[in-house]
């Protein structure tokens, strides 16, 4: 039997102001952890998480960081790039492209067919 989430059970994206919220009733109200994981729905670990980040940074600590989708999707999918966005585009996926063949691998293919292949014991000059 595996240990984790129940059934069902979706990830949830709390807000800045959320975290505050609930971290100020951690620290200014005294609620414990177990009483605001009941009351609340999330983890006691989750909160004292957001606590320590809270106590170093402040608010900004509390702040979502991750931005979503890829940021060369909409230049790779636009058919009007200009000179300049072309480059940058060309330049990124060559960048990419050498951190895999410096980690030893490099991909064939693409979209549902894309294949890793790992360059181990493998020469380039071939």
């Amino acid at each position: 039997m595996a240990i984790g989430r129940p059934k069902g059970y979706n990830n949830r994206r709390w807000t800045a102001e959320e975290k505050l919220r609930i971290v100020k009733r951690y620290l200014d109200d005294g609620i414990g952890c177990s009483t605001l994981e009941k009351e609340e729905g999330v983890s006691h670990r989750l909160i004292l998480t957001w606590v320590e980040k809270y106590q170093c940074n402040g608010i900004k600590g509390l702040e979502n960081k991750k931005k979503s989708g890829n940021r060369f999707a909409a230049l790779h999918k636009s058919k009007t790039l200009t000179t300049e966005e072309r480059l940058k585009l060309i330049i990124a996926q060559q960048e990419i492209e050498i951190e895999r063949l410096k980690k030893g691998y490099f991909v064939r293919g693409d979209g549902l067919k894309k294949e890793f292949v790992i360059t181990k014991d493998w020469s380039l000059k071939s």
